[in-house]
């Protein structure tokens, strides 16, 4: 498929569905089902509005999600008759994305949940949506790099179609789990994600210094979807304040952020959308200039490091009964990144038990046969296999220099270049056999 930027994304849904009825009583996915007219009313206003990508409503429509509410063994169909519904209000005149969302669930020590079940967990809706034929996948109000991670290996093992990605954070530019945006956005890149944003929490006014940050590492378009302002609670209800206008003001801004799919959170409407629409009227899209292609991009679960090309790093760990002890010592040597040989399935297992001590990049030797063990891993690590003749880093720094080239070429070579949402052919990570 093909996109041309600046795009316009819907608004709010769950807000809307309130104004029509649903009290949160029940699942909202169960509620929309039994009030298809809410959701065709809402989003045949976003389209008539200007957006160009409706949001399915499958946003609490994982697995996890639904046996909350008591509903058990529906997931596929519920997910694929919802999307089916975006896809009657979009008539044509719109794309449907497939719609993700967190499942609540914690990897230890926080939670019991595996990395396995949560990849299952989501790869049971992806399959729902796939099959109700939606156009791409939006993977959004992300809290953990883990849920994240884990739905987008879900989806690449249904699909090859786009997919976005957008978290929710502070101020400070930290989501839920305390994991820096930054860190986020090198994490999906590394994944093949389309684009990469923010949603929801806060208003454009307090989002958009998030985005500007943002924009001095990005490599792909970035997604803006505030909410309209900050809520404020008024008799129990938090209430969005931010007109249309006001909600519109600070696109240009975010177009100089590298923004290139606005839309709307809790609160907005289709006058929101509407308002986005004439913000955006003869606007041009800015393409990703991140300010550090000449070095190495790498992230622990909670921090991006942008590392020199001739990075280095000290002895070669072995994953054997002392990697705890091994671990600690090694976060706080002089070396600015650990090496860590995996050789079998069991080391594999021993790092993922351990990945919340490190603190520095990783770099991982192992056989090409463990090349999928990575995945497991809540950071972005550098990886040497058997394939590899020399250093992680000097490969890196080869096959960045190459496409940075490429890419210069295009920009200025090429004046009516059209900036476009794409995706390139890639292999499923594969799944460990049991």
């Amino acid at each position: 498929m093909e996109m041309q930027f600046p795009v316009i994304l819907d608004g709010a849904t769950g807000t809307e569905l309130q104004k029509r009825g649903f009290t949160g009583d029940m699942s909202a996915e169960q509620w929309v089902l039994e009030h298809p007219e809410s959701i065709l009313e809402i989003q045949r206003k976003y389209v008539a509005s200007g957006s160009n990508v409706l949001y399915a409503p499958t946003f609490g429509g994982n697995r996890q999600k639904l046996e909350e509410r008591g509903i058990f063994n529906r997931t596929e169909e519920m997910n694929k008759a919802l999307a089916q519904l975006s896809k009657q209000a979009a008539d044509g005149k719109a794309w449907v994305a497939g719609d993700i969302a967190p499942t609540g669930r914690f990897l230890a020590p926080l939670g019991d949940a595996s990395f396995e079940e949560l990849v299952d967990i989501y790869t049971e809706q992806a399959a729902g949506l796939e099959q109700a034929g939606v156009d791409l996948y939006v993977i959004e109000t992300m809290m953990t790099l883990t849920d994240a991670r884990a739905a987008v290996l879900a989806i690449r093992s249904m699909s090859k179609k786009p997919i976005l990605v957008s978290f929710t954070c502070d101020e400070s530019g930290k989501i839920l789990s305390g994991t820096d945006v930054v860190a986020a956005l090198s994490v999906m890149e590394g994944m093949g994600v389309s684009a990469f944003g923010l949603n929801c929490s806060a208003g454009p006014e307090q989002m958009l210094p998030q985005l500007q940050r943002l924009h001095k590492y990005a490599r792909v378009p970035l997604i803006a979807k505030p909410n309209a302002g900050m809520p404020e609670i008024v008799n129990g209800e938090a209430v969005y304040n931010c007109p249309p206008e006001e909600f519109a003001a600070l696109v240009p801004e975010m177009l100089k952020a590298g923004v290139a799919l606005f839309g709307g959170c809790c609160g907005t409407t289709e006058e929101h959308i509407a308002a986005l629409k004439a913000a955006l009227k003869d606007a041009k899209y800015v393409r990703p200039a991140p300010e550090c292609l000449d070095l190495l991009p790498a992230a622990t679960e909670k921090e991006a490091f942008f590392l020199p090309a001739d990075a280095t790093h000290g002895a070669v760990l072995a994953a054997d009964g002392d990697l705890e002890d091994k671990l600690s010592d090694a976060m706080d040597d002089e070396w600015p990144m650990v090496a860590l040989k995996l050789a079998s399935w069991a080391d594999v297992d021993a790092l993922a038990d351990y990945q919340y001590m490190i603190r520095k990049p990783l770099c991982l030797i192992c056989d090409d046969a463990f090349g999928s063990g990575p995945a497991r891993l809540s950071g972005k690590s550098l990886v040497r296999g058997k394939s590899h003749r020399r250093c992680p880093c000097a490969a890196g720094r080869k096959i960045r220099s190459a496409g940075v080239k490429r890419e210069k070429e295009e920009r200025d070579g090429n004046e009516h270049f059209r900036p476009v949402l794409y995706i390139v052919k890639r292999v499923t990570p594969r799944r460990r056999q049991c």
